[in-house]
């Protein structure tokens, strides 16, 4: 009978995450796609390196912070009092952290910005309207670890439900009126910035905001972020190679191209999310039983690998109904829509062994995995053409393959030395 309760209890916890992200990632897709046929295509173009910027900028104010939290947060979770003080103090440090993130990200958007053809007014205007966004990003993902680690599922997904909705109600309303990248980009922060005043009520009720930060929990979750953050800024330029690439040596037609293709990709945040809520707080918080982590390790990795396959396979059956959905500007991508996808679900397979090994505070040296990556990145330069969208695309392809190898095997290394649990 408890197998049978413990089966139902994850139906239901998967078919509550699961039916409100499809609703948000069908939200977002579709305004997604209302911003690639509102916006002219160099506008677009604008748009994804704004974008992908603000991507970068929040990696750089997180460098590990989130994970630090995480490990930490899944030690007390018990605890509102002990699991506010880790909270709070993700949070100052957060804060310090984006000061230098903003200081080095945005004079490089402004360049690139004007590289592409954005007039001075309209450069300033797209740098400052990435702000909102960067302000929510800074403080979300932190706010949810309370909930994430006591299953709070349903709040946290209402709470996404009503971000999104706005979102989408105010870019469409927005953009039919003024076509412009910065509208779209402010459009995509303030609901966000809404939304986590409501997380933070919902944070309170499971740790305590009121608390001090705590020296001894701010040692800990830096000790993670001096294993994260070279990899954490590396990965801020290799983990946006497409965009980079195409900046420096495509053109802007190019970009708005791998832009419009990332959007297709929204869909698998849905598994990205379902893992976040779900999967890593549980990874976090099994005792150190060897066969046990190893068993439910293989199972997420086997249910990764049969979700890509049927997408990719999806995709590379139906790539010019895939297509339709973008516009006629990008039908003839039919090749690159199936790259996308494989570089896409390659990319969700990486990131999730990525924070399966940090929940439980393992870090692959930075050394080894920076090397790895540079390398892969210099064999493919040799053998591959990156003149090209496609080529770029396989590019990617063959970087992402060998990270995940990375991960699933220094995870399996970790998992070998867990010291077996003793009754």
């Amino acid at each position: 009978m408890p197998n049978y309760s413990k089966t139902f209890e994850w139906i239901k916890l998967i078919t509550i995450t699961s039916s409100a992200q499809i609703i948000v990632q069908l939200v977002g897709l579709v305004g997604g796609i209302i911003i690639i046929h509102l916006l002219p295509t160099k506008e677009y173009a604008l748009y994804t390196l704004a974008n992908t910027m603000l991507g970068t900028m929040t990696v750089l104010a997180d460098s590990g912070i989130s994970a630090g939290v995480m490990a930490q947060g899944a030690k007390v979770w018990q605890d509102r009092e002990k699991l506010g003080s880790v909270i709070v103090t993700g949070l100052e440090l957060r804060r310090k952290f984006a000061i230098y993130s903003l200081a080095i990200s945005l004079p490089i958007l402004f360049y690139f910005l004007r590289s592409h053809g954005a007039g001075i007014v309209f450069t300033i205007l797209i740098v400052l309207s990435v702000i909102p966004s960067f302000y929510a990003a800074l403080s979300d993902n932190i706010l949810e670890i309370a909930s994430k680690l006591r299953q709070d599922i349903p709040r946290l997904q209402k709470n996404q439900i009503a971000a999104g909705v706005g979102r989408f109600l105010l870019i469409t309303a927005s953009l039919f009126v003024f076509p412009w990248t910065f509208i779209a980009i402010l459009g995509n922060g303030i609901p966000r910035i809404w939304a986590n005043m409501r997380l933070k009520k919902i944070s309170a009720e499971y740790a305590d905001p009121e608390q001090k930060a705590d020296p001894a929990v701010r040692k800990e979750i830096l000790s993670v972020v001096k294993r994260i953050i070279p990899g954490s800024i590396y990965y801020c330029l290799s983990g946006q190679i497409t965009i980079w690439i195409i900046s420096i040596f495509g053109s802007t037609d190019n970009i708005a191209q791998a832009g419009a293709l990332s959007r297709l990709s929204m869909m698998l945040t849905v598994f990205t999310v379902l893992n976040s809520t779900l999967i890593l707080p549980r990874f976090a918080r099994i005792p150190n039983n060897r066969k046990l982590i190893f068993t439910r390790y293989v199972q997420i990795q086997l249910i990764l690998i049969l979700f890509s396959l049927f997408i990719i396979g999806i995709v590379w059956l139906f790539p010019a109904q895939t297509l339709w959905v973008l516009g006629k500007h990008y039908s003839n991508l039919k090749t690159e829509v199936v790259l996308n996808i494989a570089v896409s679900c390659i990319n969700l397979i990486a990131g999730i062994c990525f924070g399966l090994c940090t929940a439980r505070g393992w870090t692959v040296n930075p050394i080894l995995s920076i090397s790895l990556n540079i390398l892969s990145i210099i064999v493919g330069v040799i053998f591959i053409n990156i003149s090209t969208l496609k080529g770029v695309l396989i590019l990617n392809i063959f970087i992402g393959s060998v990270d995940v190898l990375m991960y699933f095997i220094y995870t399996l290394l970790k998992i070998r030395a867990v010291k077996p649990a003793y009754t």
